[in-house]
């Protein structure tokens, strides 16, 4: 949700679409397909604000630091928009480098930025495997084998079926700690 009125929504579509092959009714249309049945009946639709095509891609510069240069958010990282992680990773980036860079100007250590890279890049792997592991999960590729195919199902039933394995997807959805 963008607002109480306003919302995102992607659906998985060919990477070689553009936007412009989908009208929103063509959108809508597909949406509702996808969904269960309550659900589509009660989806409000209207016009598009925007349309993107997003590319299902991970990416990792390593190091995030070059001399005086630090790399935060999407110009270190890309994670694919299944896990909603981009926005979280690039704020514990920040964060990181607030108090190293703090710690610089205020005490003149480098201890702080000298380990920045290696602090920022333990988070940035677990949030890519996190990432990784929803998409895989979440999205048909068109590649796909059938083993690949009964291990999505698998690991849905034990989701399903496990606390612990509902406890660590929360926990890994909602923000691993920095």
């Amino acid at each position: 949700m963008r607002n109480a009125g306003l919302s995102r929504y992607y659906i998985q579509c060919p990477i070689t679409d553009t936007p412009e092959d989908w009208s929103d009714d063509a959108f809508w249309a597909e949406l509702k397909r996808r969904i269960p049945r309550e659900q589509a009946e009660a989806l409000v639709t209207g016009p598009s604000i925007e349309k993107s095509i997003a590319p299902l891609r991970s990416f990792v510069t390593e190091p995030m630091r070059w001399g005086r240069l630090f790399l935060c958010g999407d110009a270190a990282h890309i994670v694919p928009p299944t896990g909603a992680k981009g926005l979280n990773t690039a704020a514990s980036d920040v964060f990181y480098l607030y108090n190293a860079l703090r710690e610089f100007y205020s005490d003149g250590s480098e201890e702080g930025i000298d380990a920045y890279s290696h602090k920022a890049l333990a988070r940035v792997w677990k949030t890519q495997r996190f990432s990784w592991w929803f998409s895989s999960l979440m999205h048909r590729f068109p590649d796909q084998s059938e083993f690949d195919c009964h291990m999505q199902t698998a690991e849905l039933d034990l989701l399903r079926s496990s606390d612990t394995a509902q406890r660590l997807m929360a926990e890994n959805y909602v923000g691993l700690p920095y």
